[in-house]
C-alpha cells in the first residue's frame, strides 16, 4: 500500500540515511522503492520536530514520534483525519496545518473533542475553510494555547474573536492578517472592552491586523485600553486607521514595534502625535505611506531618537529630512530609504558621519547616489547589509 511518510518501512533504516548528505541520499534511493522512501524520509528524527504528509499514513506511527520525544508537528498535506495525530501524541505541543487547504471545521471538530493542555502553538494560516465553528472548539479545548496563527483564514468573524477572548487567556501571540470580516466589534472582544461576558485575550504581546481592511481608530482604542501588555503591533496595510488613532497608541509604553506598512492615511501629523507621546518604540516602519516627509523625521529626532530600526521606503523625504534627524539617532542599527529618490549623496554624507553604530542599510531605487556617496557609507565600521538594487550609475561608475 502506498504511503507518503515511510512509515511501513523499519524507522532504524530512516535513521541511519537522515545522516547521509544529498550525493549518498540519491545513490541509496536507486537501490529499491523502500530504500528510496526511506532516504527522503519527511520526518526530523534527530531534532524535536516531524513533518509528514498525512495521506495513507499507519496509525501506529505517531506514538513512536512521541516516544523519540517529538514534541512539534508539521503537517504538509491532509488526506486523513487529523486525530490521528491527537491521538497518537497526547503530549503535543506545537502543530503546524499551514497551507492545509482542505482541512474543515468537521475535520477539525474531529480532532479536537477533549483538553490537550500540553498544546502551546497552533497554525491555522491559510486554512481557508476553517470558520467560527473551528475557534469555538480551539477555545473550548486548547486553553493554554500561548501562539495562534490564524493569517489568510478569510471565513474568520468577530464571533470568532468573541470565542477566543471567551477562552484562551493565556494567549500571547495572535495572527490575524487578511481576515476580511474583522471589525472594530472583533477587536474589542479581544481587548475585553465589549459588553459580552468574556474577559479578553489580556496578556497579548505581538498581535497582527495586516490587511484587515475594516478596521478603523476605534479598534486603536481599544487596543491602547485593553491589552496594555503588547509589545508587537503590525497594522500595515489597514487604510482605515488614521493619524488620530495614533493619540490612542502614543501612550502605550510596553510597545515596541509598531508596523504601520502602507496605510495611507498616515502622515507627518500621526507621527507628531507618537513622538509627544511615552512611547519607547525600538522599531517603526512607515513605508509607502506617501503623505510620510521631511517633517516626520524630525519629530522622530525629538520623541522618538531611542529606534533601533527605522524604514521609510517610498516616503517623501529628502537630504533635509536627514539633516534634521541624524544627530539624535545613536542608537539606529537598520535604516530602510530604498525609493526614496531625493536622497543624494549629500543625504548619505550625513548618515555615514552620524549614525556610526548603523548595521544596515536600504538604498534599493535611490537613483541620486552616486558612486562617491556609496563609498561614505561603505566606511560605516557596523555596516553589514547594503542593499542597492536599482541603484544607476554611469558607465564609468560601475562596480562590482
Amino acid at each position: 500500500m502506498e504511503t507518503h511518510i515511510s512509515c511501513l518501512f523499519p524507522e532504524i533504516l530512516a535513521m541511519i540515511f537522515s545522516y547521509l548528505d544529498v550525493r549518498d541520499k540519491g545513490r541509496v534511493a536507486q537501490v529499491c522503492i523502500a530504500w528510496r522512501d526511506a532516504s527522503y524520509h519527511k520526518s526530523v528524527w534527530r531534532g524535536v520536530e516531524a513533518k509528514l504528509h498525512l495521506r495513507r499514513a499507519n496509525p501506529s506511527l505517531f506514538p513512536s514520534l512521541q516516544a523519540r520525544g517529538i514534541r512539534r508537528v508539521q503537517i504538509l498535506s491532509l488526506r486523513r483525519s487529523l486525530s490521528y495525530v491527537i491521538q497518537g501524541m497526547p503530549n503535543i505541543e506545537s502543530l503546524n496545518l499551514s497551507g492545509c487547504y482542505n482541512l474543515t471545521d468537521n475535520g477539525l471538530g474531529h480532532a479536537f473533542v477533549q483538553e490537550i493542555p500540553s498544546l502551546r502553538v497552533l497554525n491555522l494560516s491559510l486554512c481557508k475553510q476553517i470558520t467560527d465553528s473551528s475557534l469555538g472548539r480551539i477555545a473550548q479545548y486548547l486553553k493554554n494555547l500561548e501562539v495562534l496563527e490564524l493569517g489568510g483564514c478569510s471565513n474568520i468573524t468577530n464571533t470568532g474573536l468573541l470565542l477566543i477572548a471567551w477562552g484562551l487567556h493565556r494567549l500571547k501571540s495572535l495572527n490575524l492578517r487578511s481576515c476580511r470580516h474583522v471589525s472594530d466589534v472583533g477587536i474589542g472582544h479581544l481587548a475585553g472592552m465589549t459588553r459580552s461576558a468574556a474577559e479578553g485575550c489580556l496578556n497579548l504581546e505581538y498581535l497582527t491586523l495586516q490587511d484587515c481592511q475594516k478596521l478603523t481608530d476605534l479598534s486603536l482604542k481599544h487596543i491602547s485600553k485593553g491589552l496594555t501588555k503588547l509589545r508587537v503591533l503590525n497594522l500595515s496595510f489597514c487604510g482605515g486607521i488614521s493619524d488620530a488613532g495614533m493619540i490612542h497608541l502614543s501612550h502605550m509604553t510596553s510597545l515596541w514595534s509598531l508596523n504601520l506598512r502602507s496605510c495611507d492615511n498616515i502622515s507627518d501629523t500621526g507621527t507628531m502625535h507618537l513622538a509627544m507621546g511615552t512611547l519607547r518604540l525600538s522599531g517603526l516602519d512607515v513605508s509607502f505611506c506617501d503623505k510620510i516627509g521631511d517633517q516626520t523625521l524630525a519629530y522622530i529626532a525629538q520623541g522618538l531618537y531611542q529606534l533601533k530600526s527605522l524604514s521609510l521606503c517610498s516616503c517623501h523625504i529628502s537630504d533635509d529630512g536627514i539633516n534634521r534627524m541624524v544627530r539624535q539617532m545613536h542608537e539606529l542599527r537598520t535604516l530602510n530609504i530604498g525609493q526614496c529618490v531625493r536622497i543624494t549623496d549629500k543625504g548619505l554624507e550625513l548618515i555615514a558621519d552620524h549614525l556610526t553604530q548603523l548595521a544596515g542599510i536600504d538604498l534599493y531605487g535611490c537613483t541620486k547616489i552616486t558612486k562617491r556617496g556609496l563609498e561614505r557609507i561603505t566606511q560605516l565600521p557596523c555596516l553589514k547589509v547594503l542593499n542597492l538594487g536599482l541603484w544607476q550609475m554611469t558607465e564609468s561608475e560601475k562596480v562590482r
